[in-house]
């Protein structure tokens, strides 16, 4: 049986909403999509860019929801024996609720933000904190205005360690998120050259990251990048905001969370580190050295927030990498296998080097080539062009064989490539998809990769339905 997250009165309470109808004595979760609501959750009514929540409410109720909340402006537009709490603003209710999520909680909290690496880094913290008490974290990357009170109301009260990414792509964004989650922990992985068309350059991107800082509980501490350039620029705005627990990671000698050595394998890295006085060595199940740099980083927030650095480093074993971000799966093609590596999630300078690094470790059968298939990296404003041709570096030193580009920044890189390396263009990824499976043969290892808005996934699906997985078609058998 589901446990109670909230009362409808504890609810009503928070989000000083009215009642209407036959309110149920609590719900089991929290709801903004009328298509996954499960029976007994609250439905949220959000207003979003394209559709308005309240069009979806009668829907939700019908699925199962437990109550929904609408705003006042529309409560005339359904039956007064629906379930509601009515309030002025659902969003802002929202953020009520998450407030009072807070005010009820005794758990470890950790932030993290950072240009690359926020979800990877949540995933893992997720995984070694949850092997050592309850453990709640934000799904997917809801890291935004509705994403963080979301992730932060459907927080149980039980709940020991708590795990929340926050985001931005423009300054003062930060700030609202933080206050309102208030850290314990909170960490930086890193500062790139990423949503660029909103900021002046790379230091007023490390301001808004710094933004962090401005939430974290008295006593609190920060776990910051020591590799970075912008390392001092973030420590000094640390130290003004009061934080004195300030811990770098990094191979630089005076970090804390240290790199001792690394060996970069193709499906698993292994790392020996030295994490605040403590010698370790272990496995990461996911490849590249990115992911290495930020489990220091993990285990150091880990450490920070009480859990035992040895159990959490043995669980860094089974971090796998979620979908669109670098989780590979096997195509049967002919007689024999290729591999595909899923990274069409997302893309910004920095991710699309680790991400070629990765390719450039990954084995290939016999015969087997390293094919890239990329798509643009947006919100890069005047500097795209130069960034996308300065792609063609990584290609030639990861030794990757043929590269396939679509988009118009794109073609930057492709004008740039030695014509040997040259697989195919296309303005748009629909119109690669056809190039990109018909090259694919035994042996290779194809990593497809772009920013959400160049639609990456489409060629992924595509080559998962011309070359689908033995086991997968055995079990569809």
């Amino acid at each position: 049986m589901s446990t109670m997250l909230w009362t409808s009165d504890a609810m009503a309470t928070a989000m000083r909403a009215a009642t209407q109808g036959v309110l149920p004595d609590g719900v089991t979760g929290l709801s903004i999509d009328s298509r996954t609501v499960a029976p007994g959750e609250a439905y949220f009514a959000i207003k979003g860019d394209v559709h308005d929540g309240h069009a979806f409410v009668e829907a939700a109720l019908k699925a199962g929801a437990g109550l929904a909340v609408v705003e006042t402006a529309q409560r005339a537009k359904f039956p007064t024996d629906a379930p509601l709490l009515v309030v002025d603003d659902v969003l802002a209710g929202l953020v009520e609720l998450a407030h009072a999520s807070r005010a009820r909680l005794n758990a470890q909290i950790v932030a993290v933000t950072g240009s690359v690496g926020k979800t990877s880094t949540k995933e893992a913290l997720r995984r070694v904190l949850s092997a050592q008490g309850e453990t709640h974290a934000s799904v997917a990357s809801f890291n935004n205005h509705w994403g963080v009170p979301l992730s932060l109301a459907r927080c149980p009260a039980s709940t020991r360690f708590a795990v929340f990414e926050i985001g931005m792509n423009h300054a003062g964004e930060i700030t609202p998120l933080v206050k309102m989650v208030r850290p314990d922990v909170a960490i930086i992985t890193t500062i790139e050259p990423v949503h660029l068309e909103f900021f002046a350059g790379i230091e007023a991107i490390a301001d808004a990251k710094a933004e962090i800082f401005a939430g974290l509980e008295p006593d609190g501490a920060v776990v910051l990048n020591r590799d970075n350039g912008q390392f001092a620029r973030l420590q000094q705005r640390a130290r003004q905001a009061g934080i004195s627990r300030i811990v770098s990671f990094g191979a630089d000698k005076r970090a804390e969370a240290r790199l001792l050595d690394l060996s970069l394998h193709a499906t698993c890295s292994a790392v020996h580190a030295d994490i605040l006085d403590h010698d370790i060595t272990y496995k990461i199940g996911m490849p590249g050295r990115h992911m290495a740099m930020n489990s220091l980083a993990v285990l150091a927030g880990a450490s920070l927030l009480g859990a035992d650095i040895a159990r959490a480093a043995l669980s860094l074993s089974q971090l796998a990498a979620p979908t669109g971000r670098g989780l590979r799966r096997t195509l049967e093609v002919g007689h024999g296998e290729a591999t595909l590596i899923d990274e069409s999630y997302n893309a910004n300078p920095a991710s699309m080097g680790a991400a070629l690094n990765v390719l450039g470790q990954a084995q290939t059968g016999p015969h087997g080539r390293r094919i890239a298939v990329l798509g643009d990296m947006l919100e890069l404003g005047p500097t795209g062009p130069d960034l996308h041709r300065g792609l063609n570096e990584a290609v030639t030193a990861n030794r990757i064989d043929l590269v396939y580009c679509c988009g118009p920044l794109m073609r930057n890189l492709w004008d740039a490539l030695s014509t040997g390396k040259r697989g195919g263009y296309a303005e748009s990824s629909a119109a690669l998809e056809a190039q990109a499976v018909a090259a694919v043969r035994a042996g290779d290892v194809i990593m497809v990769k772009g920013s959400l808005g160049s639609k990456m996934k489409l060629i992924v699906s595509a080559l998962e339905k011309r070359f689908p997985d033995k086991a997968a078609h055995e079990e569809a058998v």
